[in-house]
């Protein structure tokens, strides 16, 4: 377990470095830098929101088709790349307002699909809820459970070299952010789900084939998650954590049924890619299904 742990590090960093998005821009919201890109035109605005750690690149091998599809945003968090560090707490909440401010400064108007890979799920599921008005879909691509550090998973139960891993290899921010992970959780679960927002869980299947307590109790939350949502569809992709650059062709069907969809519950004369063949969450999971 420990060594496939730290050949899918380092395979995960590998793929980084091969893919890279065009250069970003940094603007001024709220007094603070932020780093971000916008391309692609229409609506409904795609929003890609990092993982714990995780940059820009990590959506290099989708942002292509997004851009293609409609008006797309992916960027920094506070602390990230060239984002200027906040001194604000780095839970879910500042998280999604700060996130709101940088769509009001670029006028990037709802409806949203979000689309949140690892602990950037979480962020996207906290915003699906406060503000269920603004969000046409959202895809979660192997997102953080909203109680992901309870139980086994409790970072006090950490094996010492994952601790020291950990420690070694993320920055403070990162770790301010795990920190606040819990309170981030209970914020999701406080909330109700609006059932009229469709949910697509991509979950990594290859996690599934090893074995230990905390991998189990990760597992078992995995599987879970598509149940906190009446609407969603959960499908399994054969990948590992990483599927924005392992499996990134799962992520790019989901973009693409969403915008799809949001676009036919939503018709607009001015979108001239409003089209009324909209496929449904079960040919979205048995394409995807079918083409690993």
């Amino acid at each position: 377990m420990k060594h496939r742990t730290f050949l899918g590090l380092v395979l995960t960093l590998w793929l980084v470095g091969c893919a890279s998005l065009p250069d970003a821009v940094s603007e001024i919201v709220d007094n603070r830098k932020v780093e971000h890109l916008v391309a692609g035109q229409g609506s409904p605005v795609v929003i890609f929101e990092n993982g714990l750690g995780g940059t820009l690149d990590w959506w290099a091998k989708v942002w292509p088709d997004a851009v293609n599809q409609t008006t797309s945003l992916a960027y920094h968090r506070a602390g990230y790349g060239k984002s200027e560090a906040s001194t604000a707490a780095r839970d879910g909440t500042h998280i999604v307002e700060e996130l709101r401010a940088l769509l009001k400064v670029r006028q990037l108007d709802p409806p949203y699909i979000l689309v949140g890979h690892s602990l950037g799920g979480l962020y996207m599921q906290l915003f699906a809820r406060k503000y269920p008005k603004d969000v046409a879909s959202l895809v979660l691509v192997d997102a953080t459970h909203p109680e992901q550090l309870k139980g086994a998973g409790d970072p006090e139960a950490w094996p010492a070299w994952l601790k020291l891993s950990f420690g070694l290899l993320t920055s403070g921010t990162a770790k301010q952010e795990l920190a606040a992970l819990n309170s981030t959780g209970q914020a999701v679960l406080s909330l109700p789900v609006n059932p009229a927002v469709p949910v697509t869980v991509l979950s990594a299947l290859r996690p599934m084939e090893v074995s230990s307590p905390m991998v189990d109790d990760a597992n078992r939350k995995r599987a879970d998650l598509a149940n906190l949502y009446p609407r969603s569809r959960q499908v399994w992709v054969d990948s590992g954590h990483g599927i924005p650059l392992e499996k990134p062709e799962a992520v790019v069907e989901a973009v693409r049924a969403a915008v799809h969809m949001a676009r036919a519950s939503r018709p607009s004369r001015t979108d001239p890619a409003s089209t009324p063949c909209v496929p449904t969450p079960q040919h979205i999971a048995c394409d995807i299904q079918q083409r690993q």
